[in-house]
């Protein structure tokens, strides 16, 4: 039975569906037989012209023609094909070139422009620039006020002042050298005979305040350093 026409599809006849045919075959550039023409040409041309239209084809040398059993497959003539020149290739190869050429920079660029991006996100936000700037500008105003009284020309320490301050400090440096070492007689004598555990305990349950840090500093800083050389010279 035949099959039937899709109205909306228009039939071609002649030299028109002769050059539908060869522009098909052509564009595929691969071996078919007519009943496939026929069908991917989707009725155009209808099947037995198409078989009388490849023939034809074949005959005129547009087409290569062979047989597969009981099956003819038609092919593009290759000869018949367009190919290009070696001159044109070569302008091809040289705007290949050119084009990757100008891949690889932009690639570069690409790569750099990213790792800025990175440098940029790793920076701290406009609200967290905000937040730094109020701090110092808070700092500054603070020292700025402890700067104030030197500004405001507050009177110099005098050189008799400096003097009984280097007083005061030489003799209540004597003493506390004096009770200090008072205070690790007695408390060797004390805790001789108990073990530093015990020694640790009574320490706490007394209250004794052992130096800090800051005192540990102190003694070993060139104010104490001078200070020893000043009782020396005093006791002599």
């Amino acid at each position: 039975m035949a099959s039937k026409q899709k109205p909306d599809v228009k039939v071609l006849k002649g030299q028109e569906a002769e050059d539908k045919v060869l522009e098909y075959i052509r564009r595929m550039n691969r071996p078919y037989g007519a009943v496939d023409v026929a069908a991917n040409l989707k009725g155009a041309v209808p099947k037995t012209a198409t078989q009388k239209i490849l023939v034809a084809l074949a005959e005129k040398g547009e087409l290569v023609q062979k047989n597969y059993g009981k099956t003819t497959f038609f092919v593009v003539n290759q000869t018949k094909i367009d190919t290009l020149s070696p001159e044109k290739i070569s302008a091809l190869e040289e705007d290949f070139k050119k084009l990757d050429d100008e891949n690889k920079a932009l690639a570069l660029q690409i790569k750099t422009a990213t790792t800025e991006l990175s440098k940029i996100r790793n920076l701290p936000s406009d609200s967290e620039l905000e937040e730094q700037l109020a701090s110092i500008e808070d700092t500054v105003v603070k020292r700025t006020s402890l700067l104030q009284p030197l500004r405001s020309g507050a009177p110099p320490v005098s050189s008799e002042e400096v003097a009984q301050i280097d007083t005061d400090w030489l003799k209540w440096r004597e003493e506390w050298i004096r009770r200090k070492k008072i205070f690790n007689t007695l408390w060797a004598l004390a805790t001789d005979s108990l073990p530093p555990q015990d020694a640790a305990i009574l320490s706490e349950d007394l209250g004794i305040e052992e130096d800090t840090p800051e005192h540990t500093a102190l003694e070993k800083s060139h104010l104490c350093a001078d200070t020893k050389k000043n009782l020396l010279k005093r006791k002599r």
